[in-house]
């Protein structure tokens, strides 16, 4: 048996509990502890590749998670900014990485907008894990883009580009609504990474 504590402590233990996660929530059953040693993942960002659908979905758990792999990769990427509303509700909160959160469609498309200011390649081009529970999905990605035009500072300045790319990888867990849109959307990313790669850290 794995020994539970030393999975946890270890430098892999997240890796390893989140692909013991996956497939407690793709059997329909508790994390089970087994003998083996499950796959684990590389550096999506670096590697790519993707999990298919969890096994057992309901129809409304595929079809958030259908929702959300058109929000990201034709939506977002496309700036298809008109078809928001397909995957969010007109009063969405959304949270951010660095704590701030917006009420409603209009500022969070707004919000979006900022990183195609800077990085207008912009793009999502993975989707690694994707979980869903109820109204609840969990969902990995991998973010590209190159930093070639100037990034407003918020001080009424500028951040001269520096041309280089960037690859992240992030996390985006939505609580969806029986209409079949979010109410409410958290995405996280690691800023410091995101900022030593555009060469600003």
């Amino acid at each position: 048996m794995i020994d539970r504590r030393a999975v946890l402590r270890g430098t892999t233990g997240a890796a390893a509990l989140s692909a013991l996660a996956i497939t407690a929530v793709e059997s329909g059953t508790g994390i089970a502890w087994a003998d083996t040693k499950p796959a684990l993942f590389g550096n999506p960002a670096e590697t790519g590749g993707s999990l298919p659908y969890p096994k057992h979905l309901t129809h409304e758990e595929r079809r958030n998670l259908e929702t959300f792999d058109e929000l990201d990769f034709v939506v977002f990427s496309g700036q298809k900014w008109d078809r928001l509303g397909e995957s969010h509700a007109k009063n969405v909160r959304a949270h951010w990485p660095d704590g701030h959160y917006t009420d409603g469609l209009a500022r969070h498309i707004e919000d979006m907008k900022f990183q195609f200011s800077f990085a207008p390649d912009t793009r999502v081009v993975d989707h690694p894990v994707r979980l869903a529970k109820g109204n609840l999905t969990a969902v990995t990605g991998v973010a590209t883009g190159t930093f070639t035009r100037p990034m407003a500072d918020g001080n009424g300045g500028f951040i001269r580009p520096t041309g280089k790319k960037y690859a992240i990888n992030m996390v985006t867990v939505g609580i969806w609504n029986r209409r079949g849109v979010m109410d409410e959307e958290f995405v996280m990313y690691d800023q410091l990474t995101f900022m030593r790669q555009l060469g600003l850290a």
